[in-house]
């Protein structure tokens, strides 16, 4: 971008345009995802703000609905679950394993991002956030910073926001659009920099009127890494009424990190916006089952009240259901007859298609494995066991939780980088005050990952040990036992505090080895002691013990 463009009102409404050009080929997808998965999650009318949502008329089973449900409570459960410890803190590239202080510092930095989580509204908002990710394959938190708990997070309605991507394929451009009242813009921004239509409203009393605000967030041309201006920050941040004055902006400051975090599946090339995902999957699956769904209450209608026929003079007569009610016959003796009836049986096969189709989304969404999962791990299961039961079923998941895995890992470095410019984290230690932070998800999930190493892990060692024990017992010696327990308690994450470290090992092999040779020694000198008692008798000494043997 070049420096000399003036950043203006006019700038920022002609980028908010070229935006659209990729927003708008997804509305009509996003919307029809909605329609049938998601229906008050997406806000394509900016306006629409605290109005009533629009009937639903697309979604006849509540199938979908549970599928979106269960996928964002097994997410919850098994990836962010906050009773459990789901993150560790490492530096990349080096080994903490016997460096106490830089130890102590990773589980002070890991304590500091659980206490911002707990005290922040982040937990509250993953649940939502996970649900537009299995729909849309897109969710983005907006994160701010808030004096008492360092952070605060915002979910965005799928529809509000446009964003742009660098040659990295790395969201670092956003433009979102939202409704804000009179009251908040005027005490955000100053009464100097809102518009004539905001004040007025203040001024009325009429605090609570709406107005559209566009926040826009590109990469700073003038960045410069040791300035302290604003205007010089890595990312420039902009804010300005769409219906204000014409040139005027509300504010224009700048950030250091990006304060959009994007949770998204993987795009088709250079697409700006991912095509990929449960719901987008599901949807076929989906609109069948609306279909059939309205196809049999129109089976079960006629069975129960259907299209009746007879004699003329019934025709103006008041008939209902009571077994009580008695009309009169024709010469003929006809009453009222079905004018076709539809034998109750059809049902059967026609529940069991629907069925289907119902299991076939609640699989999309991974629904059969979380339950899977959870349900094993409440009867005490480990995680190898759980990958004996279903393996295959995680490589399917694999996908979806490295995206969840990318979007919290720029969460925790966005609090990382608050948490240490407010000091509230210290610095690190010198031998690792240039190295980078490494996140590493522990999660039920991500354990169930690993698990595939586990058990890879257990039939090599088991294969070996019997071929050993077969063939011969010098192979057991192929099998690195220290390293094997050091990479068996890493996987299922057991605590480097509870491990020997190797070379404590290796010390006591060493003590019992002197040990061992110590005690032959001694009972060579015990031997040798008794050989000479046997041949001196008790009471040989000196130069007759000599000549008897000979010396």
């Amino acid at each position: 971008m070049e420096n000399n463009i003036k950043l203006d009102k006019a700038y920022f409404e002609s980028r908010r345009a070229e935006l659209e050009i990729a927003y708008n080929n997804m509305k009509a997808d996003w919307q029809e995802l909605a329609d049938h998965f998601l229906p008050r999650s997406v806000r394509f009318l900016v306006r629409n703000v605290n109005k009533a949502p629009a009937k639903n008329k697309k979604i006849k089973d509540s199938a979908t609905l549970k599928a979106v449900r269960n996928f964002s409570s097994g997410m919850m459960s098994g990836a962010t679950n906050p009773a459990t410890n789901w993150f560790r803190i490492r530096i990349k590239n080096y080994d903490i394993k016997y460096d106490w202080a830089v130890k102590n510092w990773c589980a002070f930095v890991e304590t500091i991002i659980k206490d911002v989580f707990n005290a922040s509204n982040f937990y509250q908002k993953l649940p939502s956030a996970y649900k537009q990710l299995g729909v849309f394959a897109l969710a983005t938190i907006a994160l701010e910073s808030d004096i008492d708990t360092v952070a605060r997070a915002k979910l965005l309605p799928i529809g509000s926001y446009r964003y742009a991507k660098n040659e990295a394929g790395v969201v670092d451009t956003m433009c979102r659009v939202y409704m804000e009242t009179a009251k908040n813009l005027y005490t955000k921004f100053g009464e100097e920099n809102v518009s004539e239509a905001v004040k007025n409203c203040i001024k009325n009393k009429q605090y609570e009127q709406m107005f559209e605000v566009v926040h826009f967030v590109e990469p700073n041309a003038e960045y410069m890494p040791s300035s302290v201006w604003s205007r010089r920050k890595k990312f420039i941040s902009v804010y300005y009424e769409v219906d204000g004055d014409k040139e005027k902006l509300l504010s224009k400051s700048g950030f250091d990190k990006f304060p959009y975090v994007v949770f998204e599946g993987d795009p088709n090339g250079e697409d700006v916006y991912p095509t990929e995902g449960c719901g987008i999957n599901a949807l076929p699956d989906a609109k069948q089952l609306m279909s059939m769904v309205v196809d049999e209450g129109k089976i079960v209608k006629k069975i129960c009240s259907p299209q009746m026929k007879g004699p003329a003079e019934l025709k103006n007569k008041k008939l209902t259901d009571q077994p009580a009610t008695f009309t009169e016959n024709n010469q003929n003796g006809d009453g009222l007859q079905p004018i076709y009836q539809v034998p109750p049986q059809v049902v059967t096969p026609l529940e069991a298609l629907l069925e289907a189709k119902r299991q076939s989304i609640y699989e999309l969404f991974f629904n059969d494995l979380f339950a899977m999962i959870l349900n094993t791990a409440d009867r005490g299961r480990t995680a190898t066991e759980v990958n004996e039961l279903k393996e295959e079923k995680m490589v399917l998941l694999s996908p979806i939780l490295e995206q969840v895995h990318s979007g919290l890992k720029t969460v925790m470095e966005w609090i990382f980088a608050e948490c240490m410019q407010r000091g509230i984290i210290p610095a690190p230690p010198a031998q690792i005050a240039n190295g980078e932070l490494e996140i590493e998800f522990v999660s039920m999930l991500a354990q169930a990952q690993k698990a595939q190493k586990i058990s890879a892990m257990e039939r090599f060692t088991t294969f070996t040990i019997n071929l050993a024990n077969a063939i011969d017992p010098a192979l057991v010696k192929k099998l690195n036992g220290a390293k094997i327990i050091d990479d068996y308690a890493d996987f299922i994450n057991i605590s480097p505090e509870q491990v020997t470290p190797t070379e404590e090992v290796d010390k006591f092999r060493e003590e019992q080895a002197k040990k061992q040779q110590q005690a032959e020694q001694m009972q060579q000198l015990q031997q040798g002691s008794e050989m000479i008692k046997n041949v001196g008798g008790a009471d040989a000494f000196g130069g007759e013990l000599m000549a008897r043997i000979g010396l």
